[in-house]
């Protein structure tokens, strides 16, 4: 039996979600850790057949190498959570020097209903992912940029509610059920379309449609010279302010790229830096040739900025010179094209993590008068914004960040639950990074202090000891340097979590 996407298992008294992240043992949640849901989800989805140590390494921890021992932990854990199937036996039983087996009945659910958003008050839109009409699959990426530009042209409009992009590309590629969808993302609008880039033209379709009614409200077909790209998506950008607004409210020029290499690059570049170390490695590569075949394109310039302070605050990379590039790389951007909001929000970032507060506090403030709908930075603003002891302002942002980009990714949770924390809602935290699907482990030490505060101390030190096998030179005291606290009951807080969870000093 193979999963279908958006699949529930239910056997014995147990339903598990693996998309929600949730065990259920008769209703009721079940404190499970990430990777045991992912190994769990693993087997259930395969009953009966045996599953090698390395798939079911590989599926709870993709894209890293690590011990056997781990596996064996978590096999362990998961056998403790489940405890006797009916017939008194295991749940999940072991295949001597193959791999694990799950041997109870399961019943597969389906897919699980999301509960409906509440409409904004202004008007609301999502742009679903242009679909690629070329028979060349190299293409895909231009369709993908196309999509993610019209997502930004419309977001600097003031009077519209616009849902980010990570949320709208996770119906790429799915049938398009526009009034199921508009409920999920909790909008009126949704643009749809197609591109075609060929012979040096492209070919683009466009409609806007109202969700609630079906109407179309307006629909156009472009066909241009490839060097018109950039005026075809100011043009559909225009048409639907208009449509939706009753008069055009055009946004500030933005800079454009002036090679379309460069802007490939950059498409694609955007989409591996939060991967994993090899996949921001090729990021890396990618920006850099796109800033040498482009020197004044600003959105290069942001995204490298990015990729050197994920190097050195994530992926263990030196603090120097990456540091230092970074904000060099986010200064430029800034200077190209200071009608940005994206590179105002990474330069903020940085300068956050530089000390630089007052400076920071400008460039956030700056962000959101170009784009309120930026939801990446009301993430962000939402860390800086706890770790200055504003911790209601700051669970007030993150919030915002989940309504603008309702299916978010990973370190979203991240930020929530270290919030939560801060806030001393330990409960709602665990349960926060419990189902965080991290592409990093560092949810684990909130996990870890949140566990330790409510007194469960052999769950933080479980979550401790995995940390450290992923992180064996952290310490209390240099994550406390890097971090940009500016409230010291704050971070005493998060220290004295750290600590009674048994974090190394």
């Amino acid at each position: 039996m193979r999963a279908m996407q958006g699949s529930r298992f239910a056997f014995g008294p147990f339903v598990l979600d693996p998309g929600a992240g949730t065990l259920l043992r008769d209703d009721v949640p079940v404190a499970a850790g990430h990777r045991g849901l992912q190994l769990l989800a693993a087997l259930v989805a395969r009953p009966g057949e045996i599953l090698a140590k390395a798939e079911l390494m590989d599926a709870a921890w993709p894209g890293t190498a690590v011990e056997e021992g781990n596996l064996t932990v978590q096999i362990a854990q998961l056998r403790k959570l489940l405890g006797p199937a009916a017939n008194g036996g295991e749940w999940i039983s072991t295949v001597p020097r193959v791999g694990y087996r799950f041997t109870g009945a399961i019943e597969e659910l389906g897919d699980a209903k999301r509960q409906a958003l509440p409409l904004p008050a202004k008007p609301s839109i999502a742009v679903l992912p242009f679909a690629n009409f070329s028979n060349d699959p190299e293409q895909e990426a231009f369709a993908d940029g196309l999509t993610e530009d019209l997502i930004t042209d419309l977001s600097r409009i003031g009077g519209l509610f616009v849902i980010a992009r990570n949320s709208t590309f996770a119906y790429k590629g799915k049938a398009v059920d526009v009034r199921a969808i508009a409920r999920e993302l909790g909008v009126r609008y949704l643009l749809e379309g197609s591109a075609r880039r060929a012979a040096g033209r492209v070919r683009i379709n466009a409609q806007l449609v109202d969700a609630l009614s079906g109407e179309h409200l307006w629909a156009d077909r472009f066909d241009r010279g490839l060097e018109d790209i950039f005026a075809v998506q100011d043009e559909v950008t225009a048409k639907i302010v208009e449509a939706l607004l009753g008069r055009l409210r055009a946004p500030l020029p933005r800079n454009r790229p002036q090679n379309l290499e460069a802007y490939d690059l950059c498409v694609r570049a955007r989409k591996l830096i939060e991967g994993s170390p090899q996949t921001a490695r090729e990021a890396h590569l990618m920006l850099t040739r796109a800033v040498a075949l482009d020197p004044q394109y600003a959105e290069a310039h942001r995204w490298l900025a990015m990729n050197h302070w994920m190097g050195w605050v994530h992926w263990g990379e030196p603090i120097e010179p990456n540091r230092g590039v970074a904000l060099q790389l986010a200064h430029k951007a800034v200077a190209i094209d200071p009608n940005d909001a994206g590179c105002h929000w990474v330069l903020a970032n940085l300068l956050a993590y530089e000390r630089s507060f007052i400076e920071a506090d400008a460039e956030f403030a700056k962000t959101f008068e170009l784009d309120p709908n930026e939801a990446d930075a009301w993430a962000t603003l939402s860390d800086i914004t706890v770790l200055a002891g504003r911790v209601e302002d700051g669970l007030e942002h993150i919030r915002k960040a989940f309504r603008l980009n309702p299916f978010p990714p990973s370190w979203y949770y991240l930020m929530l639950g270290q919030a939560q924390y801060a806030a001393r809602e330990y409960e709602a935290a665990v349960e926060t990074l419990r189902r965080e699907e991290t592409y990093r482990t560092s949810s684990r030490r909130f996990l870890a202090a949140g566990l330790a505060q409510l007194g469960r101390l052999d769950e933080a030190r479980a979550e401790v000891e995995m940390f450290l096998v992923a992180n064996p030179h952290f310490t209390t005291r240099h994550w406390v340097e890097t971090e940009p606290f500016r409230d010291t009951a704050t971070l005493e807080h998060f220290v004295d979590g750290f600590r009674k969870a048994g974090l190394p000093e």
